[in-house]
């Protein structure tokens, strides 16, 4: 039986590279995407989702829910249109869609209706995450598990030198989700930076003709990543990883420890992921350091060969790449 996911994103290009891969994957069924504000505003997000829903003709989806608008910290949010595109599509820019969103508390239905069958997915801001534990701590605990898109533990953020983005914009409320999520795992930078897809993945994947818009979006964000790295063989997909993780245990190594995030005003560290990895065991019951799982290692050649497969629509495998 395919796993329930409820998807919070900030509708990006990653982002939208995850929902395409979920679309395709029988072993995921979303059950409702939550369309927030960080690559994009949540209006943006909201619009780009119903046009994946129409490109794709995807008639009766799930429903899509608007998120939220601003971060905790009360700032005005600061979008990524240098990573993502205007529109937080690359090249792409959407017509506007007459659709209107799902209200916010359409989440409060969602778990109650599938419990421990449903799993969340955050791979954008935390802000509406933090929103549901504040306001219905309890039923939180129905859900089966968190997966969350964030950090970076020792290794170089991709907002600071220190700091990822998506604990970055608003670490109030990360510091909330990792307090009283009872069942977290985190897919930081340590490992979505090594899920790589290279122009000539890219290249194999738009000549099957399944995914539409992924050649466009991805040589965008190639496009990017090259500037500051001239030597990167290709884009990494960190949304794609975390929605993977909800099903794929097997592609990663994990370590559980309490971590600590950051919320300091200073550029530098703000949103600073720290992993306590000396007191593991003192903090199980220490409810402002709760232990969780990260994610450390990717096992690269599973990671290709379940993108390549669900992408192209047929069997794939690590020796069909050259």
């Amino acid at each position: 039986m395919a796993q329930k996911v409820l998807l919070f994103g900030d509708i990006g290009i990653d982002d939208t590279i995850a929902i395409i891969y979920s679309f395709f994957n029988k072993d995921i069924e979303l059950v409702g995407i939550v369309a927030d504000y960080g690559n994009v505003s949540r209006e943006t997000a909201v619009n780009n989702v119903y046009y994946l829903y129409d490109l794709f003709g995807i008639e009766d989806g799930p429903p899509i829910i608007g998120g939220a608008e601003v971060p905790m910290t009360g700032e005005y949010p600061m979008y990524a249109q240098e990573v993502h595109g205007e529109s937080g599509l690359g090249p792409i820019t959407p017509s506007d869609y007459e659709g209107e969103s799902e209200n916010f508390f359409e989440i409060v239905k969602l778990i109650e209706k599938y419990q421990d069958d449903l799993i969340i997915v955050n791979i954008g801001r935390l802000t509406s995450l933090a929103t549901m534990f504040i306001l219905y701590r309890s039923l939180m605990k129905k859900v089966d598990g968190f997966y969350i898109m964030g950090g970076a533990f020792w290794v170089p953020g991709n907002v600071t030198a220190v700091s990822e983005a998506n604990f970055y914009g608003d670490p109030i409320a990360v510091q909330i989700v990792l307090r009283y999520a009872h069942n977290a795992t985190i897919i930081p930078l340590n490992v979505t930076q090594q899920a790589i897809v290279t122009p000539e993945m890219v290249d194999y994947i738009a000549y099957k003709g399944k995914t539409k818009i992924i050649k466009p979006l991805l040589d965008y964000y190639y496009d990017f990543y090259k500037e500051s790295n001239p030597d990167i063989p290709g884009s990494p997909v960190h949304d794609v990883l975390t929605v993977m993780a909800s099903i794929r245990d097997d592609l990663f190594t994990y370590e559980t420890f309490p971590i600590h995030i950051v919320e300091a005003t200073e550029e530098i560290q703000r949103g600073q992921s720290i992993a306590n990895f000396m007191e593991s065991d003192m903090a199980e019951s220490d409810e402002l350091d709760r232990p969780h799982r990260i994610a450390f290692d990717l096992d690269y050649p599973k990671f290709f060969n379940d993108f390549m497969s669900i992408m192209t629509g047929q069997p794939f495998n690590s020796k069909n790449s050259s």
